[in-house]
């Protein structure tokens, strides 16, 4: 009896000392890093089937990366993280996002993604990412980077494509005796969130590449609002796309074979800047 007391006394000395290595407990989550992912976020009312089929296309049928995050975010702007890539490193690497308020104003919004956005840079470490936005979500995504850049808490984001993102707002007065809620009044023309959007247009970072499409069958971002894109980014900084088809309206950009490869194309172009300076 004398013995074991002894023995258990020696055991625990060990361990205070450190000659028995205790593994520290780690979430899975933690184990796997994700390298400079692409962002996916929707608009207003949007579902997981706003980006869901383009981001199927890319990893199935072209064979572009894979999806390697869905983020779920509530109305209280709780996460829900799903990984998808079983910790394999295919890139280039997708992230889905799902606002289950999906009619929240610009801002509310924006503070949610920005809130995934440092839940990536802690967990996964990722310190830096694009983003893609369709219609609204192309207007938070902007008003995001406006705003977040303690690149100590975000990634850094190095470009942004907008697709059918209406930064003048809706032109249809009908569209507005629809639709009452934060978002829709976001969406007006001259309402506070636009402006904002074009007044803070100094806090954009200088090296930020962005892709704006258009089309010219969009009947909800029509092409002046799309193009009004250029009051906010510099010249420099833009590339700009409308696509001449009265036949692609809003709902079906992020369904369209030349759109997912003016996206892929717009986001391989720094791979290629990292191999050339290589």
């Amino acid at each position: 009896m004398q013995a074991k007391h002894i023995i258990s006394i020696l055991l625990l000395l060990m361990v205070v000392l450190g000659i028995f290595n205790i593994p520290e407990k780690t979430s899975s989550e933690k184990k796997k890093q994700i390298n400079h992912p692409t962002v996916f976020v929707h608009g207003y009312k949007g579902t997981h089937n706003s980006f869901g089929n383009m981001l199927d296309r890319f990893e199935h049928m072209y064979g572009w990366g894979q999806t390697a995050l869905v983020y779920e975010v509530s109305p209280t702007g709780n996460l829900d993280v799903y990984q998808l890539n079983n910790g394999q490193s295919a890139e280039p690497m997708y992230v889905q996002v799902i606002f289950e308020n999906n009619r929240a104003g610009i801002q509310d919004t924006s503070e949610w993604l920005a809130k995934l956005m440092a839940h990536m840079k802690e967990t996964y470490q990722v310190n830096s990412a694009n983003l893609v936005g369709h219609s609204m979500g192309g207007l938070v995504s902007m008003h995001y980077i406006e705003n977040y850049q303690d690149y100590s808490t975000y990634p850094k984001v190095k470009k942004i494509a907008a697709i059918g993102s209406p930064f003048n707002g809706i032109y249809s007065d009908a569209y507005f005796q629809i639709h009452h809620d934060p978002a829709a009044e976001d969406l007006k023309p001259d309402s506070f969130a636009l402006n904002s959007l074009r007044l803070n247009k100094d806090a954009i970072p200088d090296d930020l590449k962005v892709l704006s499409i258009g089309s010219t069958g969009d009947s909800v971002a029509l092409p002046e609002s799309v193009e009004m894109i250029r009051n906010i980014v510099d010249e420099k900084q833009l590339t700009y796309k409308m696509i001449e088809d009265p036949a692609l309206g809003h709902s079906a950009l992020h369904e369209d074979s030349r759109i997912d490869q003016m996206i892929y194309s717009f986001l391989q172009y720094e791979k290629a800047e990292r191999t050339e300076k290589d």
